[in-house]
């Protein structure tokens, strides 16, 4: 277990939820809710000044009235009451308030700027340190802690903060459906007391987070997060998302948590000099995850790609150079197996390998990868599914279940870096249950049960993967 001051914070023995009520449209129910849904297994206590029982658990009419010491307090009333709330925590040994409560200093108003300050210095006064305002808290699926009902419960080795609180559910999510678990997920809102840098700190030294990753709206001390940023970088990957760099951008921050931007540049001459890696886009950050999660370390760019056909492998050439990659041509001996082996376009076949012209060759895209993932030449793969092959309906279903026990087999047998590329496609409710479509889904499910990466296309695949060679590369350099 952590030795971090924050470690007794995210490992409550006791919640209070301060504003539960038996409304299903409250905040304060769902929170309560979430507890009692996603397994939390020590004590809850509902906090309402006239309820007598919330969810089947006994209520209190305020948190000094709770018989027994309440470490963590998730805060759900207006903004004026919270000053109040903290007196009566401070009689109560609460150690932390993750405030959901919000409308302070987001709202760009001098008087409500005013009250977050009365409370910081409250909190100050009493030694107890807050969580927000202004954010959804935290989510720690091992100890059964959610602000949202529909997260998963298992855990995993991704430890995320966030600015956001909706983005921080929506990231879970979509991180979610390509295989990614978190240790624990933080939404810190306006940060007035704990800030990015106290978490990043945290998460670099957690034993359950082995990738941070990082969802910036603004910093409370840029100094302070450089130096936390360097520390954090040096013994885990940290990946950052940052929000409000454009013009439109910052002025949305500002409203959304009290934010200020700065420059594009310096962010990102900070963030790569410090050894971490930047995202443009919440997609990009699930990529950089994926890639992190499921790789062995990339330590160079050249790559070896099959599948695809016509078109489809001609840009996908394309979009590897982009993202940093190096499409070698096909090693001499791997063209001499081939013609050893009789295949009649031995001297046709490149990288990368077309799939439309080796049916009826003898020689099958599993055969391919088999060889590249044996040839020193190549330092990562690349598997994309054709989805168009021109086949019928069962030979398509019958030939991704071969293509997909191919890949899992190269997986089993090799160290190399392999990545899948399976697209995602979007349909109207009419077509949900279209045979391709469920077809693509069992083919990614397979994959990620293979512990392969997927992408949804060639151009964030390596895009991913050159990102891996540049932060191995500079690592090696160290």
């Amino acid at each position: 277990m952590s030795t971090h001051p924050l470690e007794e914070i995210l490992n409550p023995k006791s919640i209070a939820v301060v504003g539960a009520s038996e409304d299903p449209n409250s905040q304060g129910n769902r929170f309560t809710k979430c507890l009692l849904d996603c397994g939390y297994q020590r004590k809850i206590y509902p906090v309402h000044p006239k309820a007598t029982e919330v969810l089947g658990l006994k209520a209190y009419p305020s948190i000094r009235d709770i018989p027994d010491p309440v470490d963590y307090v998730i805060s759900c009333i207006p903004a004026s009451a919270v000053l109040g709330m903290l007196d009566d925590g401070s009689q109560n040994g609460v150690k932390c308030v993750h405030l959901f409560t919000g409308r302070f200093s987001e709202t760009g108003r001098l008087e409500e700027a005013e009250l977050e300050q009365e409370i910081l210095n409250k909190a100050r006064k009493t030694g107890i340190r807050l969580i927000g305002p202004n954010c959804l808290g935290l989510y720690y699926p091992r100890l059964g802690i959610s602000f949202m009902g529909d997260l998963p419960r298992e855990s995993g080795s991704a430890g995320l903060f966030s600015s956001s609180g909706g983005g921080s559910g929506f990231f879970v999510h979509l991180a979610a459906l390509r295989g990614i678990r978190f240790s624990k997920v933080i939404s810190g809102g306006n940060a007035l007391d704990l800030n990015e840098s106290d978490f990043l700190d945290y998460f670099s030294q957690d034993p359950e987070t082995k990738i941070i990753l990082m969802y910036l709206e603004g910093l409370k001390d840029g100094r302070r997060f450089v130096n936390s940023l360097k520390q954090a970088a040096s013994v885990k990957p940290v990946i950052i998302l940052k929000g409000g760099k454009g013009e439109s951008g910052m002025r949305a921050a500002a409203s959304h948590t009290a934010a200020l931007g700065g420059s594009t540049q310096m962010w990102e001459t900070a963030v790569t000099q410090a050894g971490a890696i930047s995202a443009e886009s919440f997609d990009e950050l699930a990529d950089l995850a994926v890639s992190f999660h499921f790789l062995p370390p990339v330590w160079g760019p050249r790559v070896g790609v099959t599948g695809g056909g016509g078109g489809h492998s001609v840009v996908g050439a394309d979009e590897c150079e982009r993202g940093g990659l190096d499409v070698i041509p096909l090693p001499t001996e791997m063209r001499e197996e081939f013609k050893s082996r009789g295949v009649p376009i031995w001297d046709w076949i490149g990288n990368p390998v077309d799939t439309s012209i080796t049916g009826g060759s003898g020689l099958t895209g599993t055969d391919v990868l088999q060889m590249m993932a044996r040839n020193q030449n190549f330092d990562l793969l690349i598997a994309i599914i054709n989805e168009h092959a021109p086949a019928g309906r069962e030979g398509i279903i019958a030939g991704h279940k071969t293509e997909v026990k191919g890949i899992i087999k190269v997986k089993k047998e090799s160290t190399k870096p392999l990545l899948a590329v399976v697209s995602e496609k979007s349909t109207d409710t009419r077509n949900h249950s279209y045979w391709r479509w469920k077809d693509l889904s069992s083919v990614r499910t397979k994959l990620l049960a293979g512990n392969i990466p997927i992408y949804p296309t060639t151009e964030r695949a390596a895009k991913a993967a050159g990102k891996l060679v540049d932060y191995y590369r500079k690592r090696r350099q160290q």
